[in-house]
């Protein structure tokens, strides 16, 4: 009797530091994997989204810049303990010449402005030397802008900022090259009113501004972006749009357009992105968009447009955004596998009279139209328990050929799940195993 209890001591310590090592070591484990995805991957610090128009001038106590622009950046509540011509600036807000003996404002942001933000006519009548006048989020009123201030004006956007804006008040920008009003209310029977006196004007966006009317017939050539999207306009596109050769971007989408595309819309030789969606356009895609070799971004969705899709559109080499769903196109889709992948964007969908040959596109891929039989025709296939439960657990993709990104996630979360449930499952189990067995050793050693 006097030899077993240091055989069993051995023993219960044995047992015991063994279980509870292997209990540690599940521990250490399970943590290390509920802890390791998780764990965010430190990233390079991120540029500045506004590149610096000069070097870094040293900050001083006293400011080179104008002082009547000075008292005028104060009244703007913009901070001018630093010089506001030392770059960056704060915010960026603010861009200076290199004039002596004082330096004078050429580019000026307001963001976010105060309540008891004001624009008053002193400060804006010394600030005549402003090139670029930039509005972002901030509601204050709209105040007669002196001519000096006009006439030395270039760009000026206006988002979601000033308020009883009128197309008349707008047109007095005579000299602009660049115009941006967004998301804000604008008085205007017409983008007439506003545009037909900037004669240098490049780049117009007019969006989400509720403007009705008209589009305007006459354009001045230069100009290579228009927007006037999101707004009431009506009536036919002019064929006067089509003249102007140096166009790149056209927007007239989420208006009330109607009648056809303009059969001369391919003479826009620069044209990379067109979007036309959300109107009520019928006729067919004019056939002179064949000669449209920059076409990178085609929006045709939402509108009334029928006959067949044209096969040249395959031949357009740097297109990667395609959308023609929801209108009334009918017969054979001409476009096949290899196509359909080199876009980021492609939508046919809600097009009940078109189809696609199966014998090239695999019904696997979701494109929201139906195979054709051997007249080209849709086959309605019969309703079946299997094709309702598939359209149910595939109703989110509205047959958008743009889902790779939301597939690859969901399997990375189905990878990591599985590892930690069974890890779970293995501590659960040492824990019990560890307890038996120190309930066995604890029995012996008491009896």
């Amino acid at each position: 009797m006097n030899r077993h209890p240091p055989l069993f001591s051995f023993s219960f310590s044995f047992w015991f530091w063994f279980s509870y090592s292997v209990s540690l070591l599940y521990l250490l484990v399970f943590t290390t994997a509920l802890t390791s995805p998780l764990s965010p991957t430190k990233s390079p610090s991120a540029p500045s989204p506004f590149p610096s128009a000069s070097p870094s001038s040293p900050s001083s106590s006293s400011s080179t810049l104008d002082p009547k622009q000075l008292r005028a950046l104060q009244s703007l509540n913009i901070p001018t303990s630093k010089d506001p011509c030392a770059q960056p600036s704060f915010h960026n807000a603010t861009l200076c010449d290199s004039s002596k003996p004082f330096r004078h404002l050429l580019s000026l942001r307001l963001v976010n402005c105060s309540d008891d933000v004001a624009l008053s006519s002193t400060a804006l009548k010394s600030l005549s030397s402003l090139q670029d006048l930039q509005f972002v989020n901030c509601p204050v009123a709209a105040v007669h802008f002196p001519s000096d201030l006009l006439s030395s004006l270039r760009s000026l956007t206006c988002i979601n900022s000033l308020r009883r804006l009128t197309g008349v008040w707008l047109s007095r920008f005579q000299n602009l090259t660049d115009l941006t009003v967004s998301d804000v209310q604008v008085n205007a029977s017409g983008p007439f009113i506003i545009l037909n006196n900037m004669k240098n004007l490049r780049s117009v966006t007019i969006s989400h501004t509720n403007v009705t009317g008209f589009l305007p017939k006459h354009w001045h050539l230069n100009i290579t972006h228009i927007d006037l999207s999101r707004n009431q306009l009506r009536g036919k596109m002019p064929n006067s749009l089509t003249l102007l050769e140096n166009l790149q971007l056209l927007n007239l989408s989420s208006n009330s357009l109607t009648g056809e595309i303009p059969s001369t819309l391919g003479d826009l030789l620069s044209l990379q992105n067109l979007s036309l969606a959300s109107n009520t356009l019928s006729g067919p895609i004019p056939e002179s968009m064949a000669a449209m070799p920059s076409l990178v971004h085609v929006d045709l969705s939402f509108n009334q447009l029928n006959g067949t899709i044209p096969d040249y559109i395959t031949k357009m080499k740097g297109l990667k955004y395609l959308n023609l769903e929801n209108n009334n196109f009918n017969g054979v889709m001409p476009f096949n596998v290899s196509f359909i992948k080199k876009l980021v964007v492609f939508k046919v969908g809600g097009n009940n009279n078109l189809c696609y040959n199966h014998s090239l596109i695999s019904s696997k891929m979701k494109l929201g139209i139906a195979p054709c039989d051997k007249h080209g025709l849709p086959i309605s296939p019969p309703p079946s328990k299997s094709d309702s439960s598939a359209d149910e657990s595939g109703s989110s993709d509205d047959s958008d050929y743009d889902d790779s990104e939301d597939d690859s996630s969901h399997k990375e979360e189905h990878h990591h799940g599985p590892n930690k449930v069974v890890l779970g499952v293995a501590i659960g189990l040492s824990s019990i195993v560890f307890l038996i067995i120190f309930l066995i050793l604890l029995s012996k050693w008491c009896a």
